[in-house]
């Protein structure tokens, strides 16, 4: 019997979503065990070899409403894994950068992130995975 490609076999989306499902949900695992939540994780991995980062700008990165990321900041400055310091050009906006305690507990899952990545691509080989990279990075700043 043969079987005709439905919709999603061929949509974009669905083909994004479902691989970045299949990719993240391994390393989900890995992040929960190191004792952080996966938007922890995602914020700090966002803010790794930045100085700073406003709110809103890691609400757009890790994909959440502000307000979540507002308050989730405010948990991590609790345990001291960021800080927060008023804008020097907007006293309103405040930038959230890591602590020490920060980048000593994400270190160790920014390496297991990149094993993970290296083994899941080993396979479509390093030329592929880098258009790939850059065609999802051109989409990006298109629609972003």
């Amino acid at each position: 019997m043969t079987h005709s490609a439905g919709f999603v076999d061929d949509y974009l989306a669905y083909l994004l979503a479902r691989a970045s499902h299949l990719i993240s949900s391994e390393f989900h695992a890995v992040v929960e065990a190191s004792g952080l939540s996966l938007m922890e994780w995602r914020v700090m991995a966002s803010l790794s070899g930045k100085d700073s980062l406003s709110v809103g700008e890691l609400a757009d990165i890790v994909l959440a409403k502000q307000p979540t990321v507002t308050k989730l900041v405010g948990r991590m400055e609790e345990a001291g894994w960021v800080q927060r310091c008023d804008a020097p050009h907007d006293k309103r906006q405040s930038l959230v950068s890591l602590t020490p305690a920060g980048r000593r507990k994400v270190k160790p899952l920014l390496a297991q992130a990149q094993a993970h990545e290296a083994q899941v691509t080993a396979d479509i080989g390093a030329p592929e995975v880098d258009q790939l990279k850059r065609i999802l990075e051109r989409m990006i700043a298109l629609r972003g």
